[in-house]
């Protein structure tokens, strides 16, 4: 499972003031977001890779460090990295080159593009990828380094308050977010982990990505511990509900979804305990795509206890 991060104000702030100034000297475009007109302006080149067909990186690299394997002159090194770490996508400062899974499909490459892109303008990223010894990948550092890539490649794809205002001024709802989805251009999923983060900044939100919910319909590989790839909480939800684990909810979620092999799966007003012990009603559903299961959970309110006299 992996938990959205929530970055400080000085970082977020610093870097969309970066994202800023691309979509500036982009004439501040209308979505959706070409991703070519990006690379052109920063001056990236893109190239594909396969595990059938590895020549993107069997090049010289100076000096690169993938999640803390050191490559000196080394390209065979590389590759062996990709497969181990199993990466998707990466970023060669060296040679201002963004280089991404040909093996994944195409609905996968903008986000993963949009990352990597995310990377190029983060000057303290490139210190870390070249191995610099006061930046060295710890876990702590290595999620921080990815949250950062991952707020400013959002921040980019979803042009900045562009999307934030429309989220907000709609309904959350799963419709809603489909809607988005048609009109900035991107997946399902990242416009739904978008929308739980920026129209939750006043309210509990909170988002999940899963595999189908449905006993029937779970894959062999389930694992009952971990049921969520994303576990999306708003600022209000991570500060209000901290002690709310992925499981808990999933297990609620499971009661009222169908095995239905697509579309609105079931909604359904769940009761969840905040940090104090005190219940709140909030509002689930859940849509499946056929790949992914999407479920938006959205505040309603405090739930009332009524004690007998």
């Amino acid at each position: 499972m992996s938990k959205n991060r929530i970055l400080s104000e000085k970082t977020a702030h610093d870097i969309d003031r970066r994202v800023e100034r691309v979509l500036k000297g982009l004439g501040n475009p209308e979505p959706p977001l070409r991703l070519e007109d990006v690379r052109h302006l920063l001056k990236l080149d893109k190239a594909f890779y396969t595990a059938s067909n590895p020549s993107a990186v069997q090049e010289k690299i100076s000096r690169i460090r993938v999640a803390t394997i050191q490559v000196y002159e080394r390209p065979a090194l590389l590759w062996d990295a990709i497969k181990k770490l199993s990466l998707k996508a990466l970023y060669l400062p060296d040679r201002r080159r963004i280089l991404l899974d040909g093996d994944l499909p195409e609905k996968k490459h903008r986000w993963n593009e949009a990352h990597e892109i995310g990377h190029s303008l983060i000057p303290w990223h490139e210190d870390v990828m070249h191995g610099d010894n006061n930046h060295t990948l710890l876990p702590h550092c290595h999620e921080e380094v990815e949250a950062e890539a991952n707020f400013a490649g959002g921040r980019l794809l979803f042009l900045q308050d562009r999307f934030t205002e429309e989220a907000l001024s709609s309904s959350a709802t799963i419709s809603i977010i489909k809607e988005l989805h048609g009109k900035f251009g991107n997946t399902l999923s990242t416009t739904l982990y978008r929308f739980v983060e920026v129209a939750g900044t006043d309210r509990p939100l909170v988002g999940m990505i899963t595999g189908h919910p449905h006993k029937s319909k779970r894959k062999a590989d389930f694992d009952a511990l971990n049921p969520a790839k994303y576990f999306i909480q708003s600022p209000m939800f991570a500060e209000r509900f901290s002690k709310m684990s992925e499981r808990e909810v999933f297990n609620a979620v499971a009661g009222y979804c169908g095995a239905q092999r697509g579309g609105i799966l079931g909604e359904s007003d769940l009761i969840l305990t905040d940090d104090n012990g005190d219940d709140h009603r909030f509002h689930f559903e859940t849509f499946y795509n056929t790949h992914d299961a999407l479920t938006l959970g959205v505040y309603r309110g405090p739930e009332l206890r009524i004690i007998a006299a």
